[in-house]
């Protein structure tokens, strides 16, 4: 008897880049948690997604809802993104990451660094983002499934979708004035990244985070996410890739 055809691709740096462009680029998406009362039944929800530093999702939740029950009971969970087009959706890329949930104390410093980052990119948690009963999970990717489309699958592990860097956490600590820099005075160049190189349509793009290894840009509905080509590694490596990119 023949051995079964493998159907998975051999991962290479393009799958990986789109596996982290999907994920880094979600506005939400659909999270499946155990749900323990129901005898181990998945149960799925929409959230919304945001990105911390080194590159793990994170979600913004309420202490009510079932999905956040389920997680402080089972830590496993997947993550599903990947935006619908035209035509079949099951043509378009999507990206499922299992994970592990890891709830951030409220009094801890990695949460004011993560609600800086969720609020600049979704700007209307600013209504509920402190009430007491909300608050933020890193989901830690431990693997991951690409589906770039008919025929193209792969499997990633979780440094495919790490950024990994040494200059992470230096650059946590200026991202905010670097974010209010290029967006006060360089609008120009903001605006080449996102309907140039991400092309995306004209709009009013602002940035509204920086990492080691790429930018978020959002105009008020849409976000794209511009991937560098390697993670920087020293802080002073930020402004002349920024001129270079425009120029």
């Amino acid at each position: 008897m023949s051995e079964k055809s493998n159907v998975l691709r051999e991962t290479d740096d393009d799958a990986r880049k789109l596996a982290r462009t999907l994920l880094r680029s979600a506005k939400s998406g659909s999270l499946a948690a155990i749900e323990p009362e129901s005898g181990g039944f998945p149960f799925v929800s929409r959230v919304l997604i945001g990105i911390d530093i080194d590159g793990a999702p994170v979600v913004l939740v309420s202490r009510l809802a079932t999905h956040t029950q389920a997680l402080l009971a089972d830590r496993r969970a997947s993550l599903l993104t990947g935006e619908l087009g035209k035509g079949d959706p099951l043509a378009h890329p999507r990206l499922t990451v299992q994970c592990e949930a890891e709830e951030v104390p409220r009094d801890s410093e990695v949460h004011d660094r993560i609600r800086a980052r969720f609020v600049r990119r979704h700007p209307k948690a600013k209504l509920y983002v402190d009430f007491p009963d909300f608050g933020f999970f890193r989901l830690n990717p431990v693997r991951a499934s690409l589906n770039g489309g008919f025929g193209r699958a792969y499997t990633l592990t979780a440094d495919d979708l790490a950024i990994t860097s040494a200059a992470a956490a230096d650059l946590a600590e200026m991202e905010d004035s670097a974010i209010e820099h290029m967006n006060a005075d360089h609008t120009d160049a903001v605006n080449h990244y996102a309907t140039v190189l991400c092309r995306a349509p004209v709009g009013d793009w602002k940035i509204v985070g920086i990492d080691a290894a790429g930018l978020d840009l959002f105009d008020g509905e849409r976000l794209k996410r511009l991937e560098f080509e390697a993670p920087l590694q020293e802080t002073a490596e930020l402004r002349p890739l920024l001129k270079k990119l425009y120029g």
